[in-house]
């Protein structure tokens, strides 16, 4: 599995990334000037949120009920826009690298590739028949990331490194390394300071450091040694006043560097990323690949993809499928390991000042995707920064509910957050309540907690981390819920970013019951009643609220209401379905007749969408078990997208993946590559728990481009590890390891088979 290319990158869209899960870099290769950006996850403007922000806003709140009550959506839009807040900070890049190669002469023979197999990046070119080579790796356990260069030809790495940012800094060099210290956009004493060191170590030549740069001369093979800490110290601390002492941990780690080798590093590296990696394998086709698919570009192996699409599958296609599946769970191995601080939309990748949609978190779908393959693919380990970010959402949205909305019990979060978990809702008293305004996004994001211990089974972590959040989430949505025709319902509500149109022609967006919030409060308070029963809590008011919660209805077109109202959309393809939640990823949507106006909500929707959402749309149809039409949107997915599209002046085009396999929503957000690998996991294997009984579906949504292959290591809710072959469409055989002991009902080939497991015992079964 590895990316490979011919060219160096020209645009971002073109860069290969790595990543420790905290530092990350964007390598772009060639030989006169390697442009390296980097970043860490830590990195953005701002200080802690003021508690107090919106203090007496909530008085809006029965204006705006009113105002909706009697039908007068127009004012109710007006009133929403005064219960708004700041919006988010930004993420930012930390800085340039550049290594100037000083030698003379042609260069032939230029590759670029990714090994993901490995997490190891390489770049290589001949010039004047010397072979030049450059490893590029991002340490977790060592917290760094080191470069080697190396020539064929002893003592001919000519070469100059000169360091920099796009934000407010110094460099200073001496004894073979570069000190750079700064600070994010803003006021130095509000905002994230920083320390990034370069440290170069060779075996032969020369080596010296000023403050422009570190110059080699006549060197045969050298190292380099990037570390970066910031005074990030928590989302309730100032980064300055009370910040971490980054300059003192930054030099701690260079320090570091001068009792190891590059080896040792590239040993400590790999193992660390392949006991996560391997743990997965996926072959889609036929065990073999041919040797002209393995000798085709990337770049140009997706074009050919993109051309081809719709012609069947074949042994190109099927091996970039499972390339971008393994990708994925690449990139949130790299970008997923710090603690209390999960991927935004960008990953931890950006070349930007000011990242598309600030870099933020948001959650009204994305931050949510990012972890989708998190637990299916094995990689539940990569969701645990969700757990504290999610602890510090709670505290200020308890706030939140107070200020904005009069709630006294509970918490919510909204739209957008950052580094310092903002839960108010953004806008600033001037932006459309489309997005503005929207409280549901802590009683989403919680789930994303009990899935955990669904995929677990960790009883302890339920009772200490999940339930307690949940619960609280939960007390909101029981104190913001409101009567009306003797159920209850939310009001104010948005459907995210989407807007209707009234019988008499009234575009807004402000309206009553919206079937996203009340499937996102259904699947809730499902989950919190199974947590409360399991550890032991009364559960009777969740009960009693789930019960009288407004019902689904169905549209005169056959479709899932997403207003109270059967309304028309504004957009009818539009790239939201937030009121499909209780189908995917939640799981309370079940009923034959709602399924099947989940289906006609995403035939009236189309194929043509942005990239998270055509993720989100194989997820969709994998779970109403239609293979062929999940296949179909993964290929759209998997459309070739250039991204001068982006960088130029044509910003159509979208919905697709660039040539480095990034996302394009457009531009790229990571969410879109989590939701491809999480959807071919879906097709493979869909697992629930319904009053404590396991089913596992083996293949429920199998195309039949992948009419043969296998899998190993896919995780199922109930604690099982899944592991298949098939051939022909039909199961020939599967393995099962339980972390408990306990009744399961599989589901594959149109049978039904119940089995009794062990807690660590392996059991098999043959297919056809």
């Amino acid at each position: 599995m590895r990316l490979w290319y011919n060219h160096e990158a020209r645009l971002f869209e073109e860069s290969l990334p790595i990543g420790n899960g905290k530092l990350g870099a964007l390598v772009y290769g060639g030989a006169e000037d390697n442009l390296i950006y980097l970043n860490d996850i830590t990195f953005w403007t701002g200080k802690p949120v003021n508690q107090q922000e919106g203090e007496g806003l909530s008085a809006y709140i029965p204006q705006i009920r009113e105002a909706l009550f009697r039908e007068d959506y127009r004012t109710a839009d007006s009133l929403q826009m005064m219960v708004e807040g700041h919006n988010s900070e930004f993420y930012q890049p930390l800085a340039t690298l550049h290594i100037y190669d000083w030698n003379q002469g042609d260069v032939s023979q230029y590759r670029r590739e990714l090994d993901i197999d490995s997490a190891v990046l390489r770049d290589s070119y001949v010039r004047e028949g010397i072979s030049f080579t450059r490893e590029y790796i991002a340490s977790n356990p060592d917290k760094l990331i080191a470069i080697r260069l190396k020539a064929s030809k002893p003592q001919t790495i000519n070469c100059r490194l000169t360091l920099a940012a796009q934000v407010p800094h110094t460099v200073k060099g001496s004894n073979g390394q570069l000190t750079m210290t700064g600070h994010a956009t803003g006021d130095a004493q509000e905002t994230v300071h920083f320390c990034t060191i370069v440290r170069a170590d060779t075996k032969d030549g020369e080596l010296t450091a000023d403050n422009e740069g570190i110059t080699l001369r006549h060197v045969t093979e050298a190292v380099v040694y990037i570390v970066n800490e910031t005074s990030y110290n928590g989302p309730r601390r100032h980064p300055v006043t009370e910040g971490a002492p980054y300059i003192e941990q930054a030099t701690d780690d260079i320090w570091h560097t001068m009792n190891i080798s590059y080896d040792e590093v590239r040993q400590r590296h790999v193992s660390d990323y392949q006991q996560f990696y391997d743990r997965l394998k996926l072959r889609l086709g036929k065990p073999s690949l041919s040797n002209g698919t393995k000798d085709i570009p990337t770049d140009q192996l997706l074009r050919q993809s993109s051309l081809s699409q719709g012609e069947g599958g074949g042994e190109g296609r099927s091996y970039l499928e499972t390339l971008y599946f393994q990708y994925g769970r690449y990139l949130l191995i790299s970008c997923s390991r710090t603690k209390g601080v999960p991927a935004n939309l960008q990953g931890l990748w950006t070349p930007h000042l000011w990242s598309p949609w600030r870099g933020n978190y948001t959650v009204n779908i994305n931050l949510e995707e990012n972890y989708w393959p998190a637990f299916v693919a094995n990689l539940t380990e990569m969701a645990e920064p969700l757990d504290d970010f999610i602890r510090a959402l709670a505290d200020n949205g308890q706030h939140t509910a107070r200020n904005y909305y009069g709630v006294s019990h509970g918490w919510c979060s909204s739209h957008n957050s950052d580094l310092w978990a903002m839960t108010n809702p953004v806008g600033e008293q001037r932006e459309s309540p489309m997005w503005s305004c929207w409280n549901m996004g802590g009683a989403w994001l919680v789930n994303t907690l009990w899935e955990r211990y669904l995929f677990t089974q960790d009883k302890d972590y339920l009772r200490t981390v999940a339930y307690p959040l949940m619960k609280g989430a939960a007390d909101f949505c029981i104190d913001w819920l409101v009567e009306h025709n003797g159920e209850l319902i939310t009001a104010p509500s948005t459907s995210p970013e989407n807007e209707y149109v009234t019988p008499d022609g009234y575009q807004g967006v402000t309206c009553y019951g919206g079937t996203a919030d009340l499937a996102i409060i259904r699947e809730l308070l499902t989950n919190t009643i199974a947590a409360g029963k399991l550890c032991g809590d009364c559960v009777a008011a969740y009960q009693k609220a789930l019960g009288r919660l407004h019902p689904y209805t169905i549209g005169h077109e056959g479709d899932l209401n997403e207003w109270y109202f059967d309304w028309q959309d504004r957009d009818p393809h539009h790239r939201h379905q937030s009121h499909l939640i209780g189908l995917y990823p939640g799981q309370h949507l079940t009923q034959e007749n709602l399924q099947e106006a989940c289906r006609q909500t995403l035939i009236q929707k189309g194929d043509q969408t942005t990239g998270w959402s055509t993720g989100w749309r194989i997820n969709l149809w994998a779970r109403l078990h239609d293979g062929e039409q999940a296949y179909h949107i993964y290929q759209k997915l998997l459309t070739y997208v250039d991204g001068e599209y982006y960088n130029g002046a044509d910003k159509r085009h979208g919905g697709g993946t660039y040539s480095n396999l990034f996302d394009a929503h457009p531009p790229f957000q990571i969410d879109g590559n989590f939701g491809g690998t999480a959807g071919v996991c879906e097709m493979l294997l869909q697992s629930s728990i319904v009053n404590g009984q396991c089913t596992l579906e083996l293949l429920p949504a199998l195309p039949q481009a992948w009419s043969e292959g296998s899998v190993s290591g896919l995780r199922a809710r109930g604690g099982y590890e899944v592991s298949m072959t098939w051939k022909d469409g039909k199961l020939t055989h599967a393995a099962f390891k339980s972390t408990k002991k306990g009744p399961v009902t599989l589901l594959y080939n149109g049978r039904t088979q119940k089995i009794k497991m062990k807690a660590g015992e392996v059991r098999t079964i043959a297919g056809e």
